[in-house]
């Protein structure tokens, strides 16, 4: 008897292996497919470098910011690919943090992302997660194993406007995406805010950045952005927090960062993460049969969380 427990036991084990193994080929193969669609969907970085004169007239505070982040001449940023480490709140009304792993491909031109997230749910249990938007439509999928759906959410205006505002918000990490010149328009708030708005196909979308005494975001919210809760999309206002700042490839970017939901209640934390990597691709490289710029180096990733709110 204890040899059939055992025989049993093993062949489950075989079977978890074995589905964790094919989950994962599958996920990859998927994974190669978005991102075959995001490169489809691409369009070349203009103009190649930029240029101060491009600041005239935008609120102080914008004008602050790309003098802090960006020099003459800087090359436009194309793509990037940004590796993250962290931890993801997995529990909708308390708090159940997860590590995760992930690499993101972001496109400039036209707007798009593919984020490739891998979450602990248990120790041998991984939750694969796509969070895109590809030409214009977004989808947040997750399945254990790669296999089984847990989530999948998928078109509507509401669903890209909330994956635009995602692409929006991380431009501190390709700070040039931020420029006019890339569609992007800016509203004067106050002397460390400011609006900016910005329109990909037939969806606008428009942030609230607020930023510090040293000239860099320190904050971007959405007064309502899409939040998945028991199967359904709720308009909910969000917040990205970024922090960390060092130079890459002559830009400064952050390397930290928390995201919230911004409930009745307080703030909810769902996604704290460092940076471990950030690969750029600039306009003057996107030719083919050019070299690619060298990647930047490996980076360690950054997890002191600040406490308080306002930097300035």
């Amino acid at each position: 008897m204890a040899l059939l427990f055992t025989l049993v036991a093993f062949a489950g084990l075989a079977a978890v292996l074995a589905a964790a193994v094919h989950g994962k080929l599958r996920w990859e193969a998927a994974t190669r497919d978005l991102s075959r669609q995001l490169e489809a969907a691409r369009a070349p970085a203009s103009p190649s470098n930029y240029a101060a004169r491009e600041l005239a007239g935008l609120p102080a505070p914008v004008q602050r910011y790309f003098r802090a982040v960006l020099r003459e001449g800087q090359p436009m940023i194309s793509a990037v690919t940004v590796d993250h480490t962290g931890t993801f709140n997995m529990g909708e009304a308390g708090d159940r943090w997860k590590h995760f792993t992930s690499t993101q491909l972001v496109v400039a031109q036209r707007p798009g992302f593919v984020w490739d997230g891998r979450v602990a749910l248990l120790p041998g249990l991984p939750v694969h997660v796509h969070d895109t938007y590809v030409a214009g439509a977004g989808r947040l999928h997750a399945a254990v194993f790669g296999l089984i759906t847990v989530v999948d959410i998928r078109g509507g205006d509401e669903i890209a406007a909330g994956e635009l505002m995602r692409f929006f918000a991380e431009a501190a990490w390709y700070p040039t995406a931020l420029l006019p010149s890339q569609g992007v328009r800016w509203e004067a708030v106050d002397d460390y805010s400011a609006r900016g708005s910005l329109t990909e196909g037939r969806t606008t979308v428009s942030l609230l950045f607020r930023f510090n005494g040293d000239g860099l975001i320190y904050s971007v919210r959405a007064e309502e952005r899409g939040r998945a809760l028991g199967g359904k999309v709720i308009p909910t206002p969000w917040e990205g927090r970024w922090w960390g700042y060092d130079m890459r490839e002559g830009m400064k970017v952050p390397l930290t960062g928390e995201v919230s939901w911004l409930l009745p209640e307080g703030p909810k934390p769902y996604w704290r993460g460092g940076v471990t990597r950030l690969k750029y691709e600039f306009a003057q490289c996107s030719a083919p049969n050019r070299r690619p710029q060298r990647a930047a180096p490996k980076l360690r990733a950054v997890s002191n969380f600040p406490t308080g709110e306002k930097q300035s």
